[in-house]
């Protein structure tokens, strides 16, 4: 049985404000991140993106040190957990218009968490969805809580067999899954799609920029195709090879392998236990 703990602004509890401006208009941002024995191995990178996210939607920065002992009380106890951190505007009043001084509303919640290992020793079907992600570069990037784009791209499959769905922009191009960045190799070059202008930069995707040399590119569906390996990253799921993709079918390649490797260096191990159904 999935056990969660919640908090909101640092106090047992698991309701918010119905004039909170994250319910009202998904005014804020959110971070998901897994921990293992306590800790949480990529919360630099979390802590990082939420506080650039902050500043680009001037919502007055939290204490992230306070957010980061709230995540690991909460995760007390468990080997293997999942946490989400939302940090809102807060409290406002009605209409769009907000008040730079007003208090931003947080909420942690930590859930157990159990993966899927014969996903990452096999790897995952795939498939396109038909819902298109809009151009905006002011939102590219970052992980606001509008998500509808994502919500409405899940609803298109419900079989068990598929786990994820690769998105495109207005334009065409692949940008990423409905909840993981897209890494394949193409000509013999490690490439991510581009999100400087939709979708959102991961920081599994940060983490393997970090120890690979990767470039960023818009990338074709011809292009995802022929590529020689494919992959997806998620700060929660880690490392998960592609195996089928519309008329393609690959193994787990050597570069998906060796940053599976890295993960379990960095305290982030494959899973060994039966698929959650909670992704």
């Amino acid at each position: 049985m999935s056990l969660t703990r919640t908090s909101v602004d640092f106090v047992d509890a698991d309701r918010v404000s119905v004039a909170d401006r994250g319910f009202t208009y998904g005014d804020g941002l959110f971070e998901t991140l897994r921990m293992v024995g306590g800790c949480a191995p990529l919360w630099s990178r979390h802590a990082q993106r939420l506080a650039e996210g902050c500043a680009r939607l001037r919502i007055s920065p939290p204490d992230m040190a306070a957010i980061h002992a709230e995540v690991l009380r909460l995760a007390n106890g468990l080997d293997d957990a999942v946490a989400r951190v939302t940090v809102t505007r807060g409290v406002g009043a009605r209409g769009y218009a907000f008040s730079d001084d007003a208090r931003p509303t947080v909420v942690v919640t930590v859930s157990s968490l159990v993966l899927d290992a014969s996903a990452y020793a096999e790897g995952i079907v795939v498939r396109q969805c038909a819902m298109r992600l809009a151009v905006q570069p002011a939102l590219a990037g970052m992980k606001h809580l509008n998500r509808l784009e994502q919500v409405l791209a899940r609803a298109e499959w419900n079989t068990p067999d598929i786990a994820e769905g690769l998105m495109l922009d207005t334009e065409g191009h692949v940008v990423c899954a409905t909840a993981a960045n897209l890494f394949a190799v193409v000509a013999g070059r490690l490439v991510t799609p581009s999100v400087d202008r939709c979708g959102v930069a991961g920081v599994a995707r940060a983490e393997v920029g970090a120890v690979r040399e990767v470039a960023q590119v818009r990338l074709s569906l011809a292009a995802l195709i022929e590529a020689d390996e494919v992959f997806l990253t998620s700060a929660v799921r880690g490392i998960l090879p592609v195996r089928v993709f519309a008329t393609r079918s690959w193994q787990p390649g050597p570069v998906a392998r060796a940053l599976q490797a890295h993960w379990r260096e960095i305290g982030l191990p494959l899973p060994t236990g039966s698929k959650d159904s909670d992704r």
